[in-house]
């Protein structure tokens, strides 16, 4: 439960120094993304979760 709470909390940090140093870059990535298809984005998701998973496995194992 610990490294999932460091997990998070890194994202977080992650997430906003993204935001606080590019804010005008963000907004308009974030615009562009009404345009993408929700199965694209189903589909990207599911990519990085997976991967995400695979990463996690090999780094516990």
């Amino acid at each position: 439960m610990k490294e999932l709470i460091i997990a998070f909390g890194l994202f977080l940090f992650i997430e906003g120094i993204l935001y606080a140093i590019f804010p005008s870059k963000m907004k308009s990535m974030l615009r562009k993304l009404e345009f993408v298809k929700e199965s694209q984005l189903r589909s990207g998701g599911l990519i990085f979760a997976v991967l995400g998973f695979v990463i996690i496995y090999y780094i516990k194992r």
